[in-house]
């Protein structure tokens, strides 16, 4: 019997791809184009949403480390990634189309996946199935979750940047350069001066922005919180945060502006840029107005306004076994954002893991988790040991790591020291996931 995925954004055809690589059978399940949530608008799989950064590159943030892993174990979402990366200094970022065409193709071209394009509205009540539906599960889905688990559904609400037409961006004022000249000309940076600082500021506290319904809270998520919401914290939260222009001299003086706003590539033809940290959840009529009022930007034509959106996961160290499957349900494996995870990596990350664990079981083998030294390990063991009654997603972080020992050494260099033990523990591992089948069941992963 085919192993059932419902969801083919990130997590969900990594699963697919990561069962298929074990000699299994897969029905991936997708409701585009038939239906589309609010955020999505593309019929291509995997489609990124949010951003087309998958943050930093190096080995200093934990998010490096743990797409390194990905890269060591044949990931399907970094193979992607590194194959329609587009320049973003120190980061990672992709042309967001090519990357989903990319798995898109790959999906199709796997013999051993079948994707069905329909909605799904009901959990099945037996048989392997992986839920990946993610952040934005359809409400019909929604409930049948609900009543299975017998509990509300955490949430919070997301929000996405604008997009703007690089052509639409005044050079004469705005420049291109990323901070301490790390990553080359990578960003376009717009100048602001105290008082043109301080008049944005008011401008972002007194927009009209979209409400929430009456019958939801708004919790943003720390990692992509509202422009307007952090500019509510202080009036110098985003000089300090999001506009803070250290490491960037305005050509044209020589001087380091009040604030900074930058710009980061969108497209591998560099044809559209994303306002970085610019997240909103603003109406659109204010949005256009504010956001003309930077400098560099007061011709800015607009791809992509922001907006709001409701994530939904659940309560994971309650939920959810160390395999990821609901613990009253466990023929139901959970993967990517539903389950409590938070970022594009890590979505992907999950979903990968969750194959894997659903690989093993239907082959009858036994599989360690992965080691608790590892990003991989980390971002697991996080879902089993949270605060279950204050649990909310995360990101990927070195304080999820068990703490490194040995001599004391500094912060960067601890951090450095803690994705070599990573790297180094991975292998072993590897090889035991690896054994769980016979490689000469698995198609071609490239």
């Amino acid at each position: 019997m085919p192993i059932r995925i419902i969801g083919a954004g990130l997590a969900g055809c990594e699963a697919a791809w990561t069962l298929a690589n074990f000699g299994l059978d897969v029905r991936l399940y997708e409701m585009k184009p038939l239906k589309f949530s609010p955020a999505h608008q593309s019929e291509q799989l995997a489609e990124l949403v949010c951003s087309n950064s998958l943050r930093g590159a190096g080995m200093n943030n934990a998010v490096g480390c743990l797409k390194d892993e990905l890269r060591r174990i044949g990931s399907l979402f970094i193979e992607a990634a590194d194959a329609t990366e587009v320049p973003a200094g120190g980061a990672l970022a992709v042309d967001r189309e090519e990357f989903s065409r990319y798995i898109s193709a790959k999906i199709a071209a796997n013999p051993r996946i079948e994707l069905l394009r329909e909605e799904v509205t009901s959990l099945p009540v037996d048989g392997p199935t992986i839920l990946a539906s993610g952040p934005l599960t359809s409400e019909a889905l929604s409930q049948q979750l609900v009543q299975l688990i017998g509990a509300e559904h955490l949430y919070f609400y997301d929000a996405i940047a604008p997009i703007i037409e690089a052509d639409s961006i005044d050079l004469s004022v705005a420049w291109r350069a990323s901070r301490y000249d790390k990553g080359g000309d990578d960003y376009i940076n717009c100048p602001l001066s105290r008082e043109e600082y301080e008049q944005f500021v008011s401008e972002l506290l007194a927009a009209d922005k979209v409400a929430g319904r009456e019958f939801e809270k708004l919790i943003h998520f720390e990692g992509c919180m509202p422009i307007e919401e952090i500019a509510a914290r202080g009036r110098q939260t985003l000089a300090f945060g999001p506009m803070k222009p250290v490491g960037l001299p305005d050509p044209r003086t020589g001087y380091i502006p009040y604030a900074v706003i930058q710009l980061r590539q969108d497209n591998r033809h560099a044809s559209s840029y994303n306002l970085v940290g610019f997240q909103t959840r603003m109406t659109y009529p204010e949005q256009q107005r504010i956001f003309r009022s930077i400098p560099g930007l007061s011709n800015a034509r607009f791809e992509r306004l922001g907006s709001m959106h409701r994530n939904t996961f659940v309560n994971a160290p309650r939920e959810l076994n160390p395999r990821l499957q609901l613990r009253k349900a466990p023929h139901i494996t959970l993967a990517g954002q539903i389950s409590g995870v938070e970022g594009y990596v890590e979505s992907a990350a999950c979903g990968l893991l969750a194959g894997i664990f659903v690989a093993a079981e239907q082959l009858g083998r036994s599989l360690s988790p992965p080691p608790a030294v590892t990003a991989l390990g980390a971002l697991l063991n996080h879902l089993q040991t949270a605060d279950p009654n204050n649990f909310q997603p995360s990101n990927v972080n070195y304080g999820l790591f068990p703490p490194f020992e040995g001599p004391k050494i500094k912060r960067a260099d601890r951090r450095l020291a803690m994705a070599a033990r990573a790297l180094e523990a991975l292998p072993a591992w590897w090889a035991e996931v690896q054994g769980i089948s016979n490689p000469s069941n698995h198609p071609e992963q490239h």
